[in-house]
């Protein structure tokens, strides 16, 4: 059963930093290229960032671009979302998703709220 489960989701203030987490289970993680997406209320989801099934290529929005770094674990089948310099704006749910490079994405966790307080 594929599983991508998300954490470290908060409340912070803004000029803060939060890493997210996506642990990843039921399928060849390192075979696959991941994402960081995230929805604000009563937008449509966005892109966030990706990486590459090695890691070597990294691709970000340019909304979080020089602040939001995305990595990965192969090891350890998690990838992570080191976000720092939140704004208000960056209030999102955020999703981690399994794919092809820059998509289609075949897997999609559940979400974990990012709330950043101005």
């Amino acid at each position: 059963q594929v599983q991508l489960v998300e954490s470290g989701g908060g409340l912070v203030q803004t000029g803060g930093s939060l890493r997210l987490s996506c642990a990843a289970s039921g399928f060849t993680f390192s075979r696959y290229a991941m994402g960081w997406f995230r929805q604000a209320p009563g937008k449509e989801r966005e892109f966030v960032a990706a990486i590459s099934w090695r890691g070597g290529n990294t691709y970000y929005a340019d909304s979080v671009k020089g602040r939001f770094t995305i990595s990965r674990d192969n090891a350890k089948n998690t990838v992570y979302l080191q976000m720092n310099s939140l704004k208000p704006e960056d209030t999102a749910v955020y999703y981690c998703a399994a794919g092809d490079w820059l998509g289609p994405y075949d897997y999609w966790g559940q979400g974990t709220q990012v709330t950043v307080s101005s």
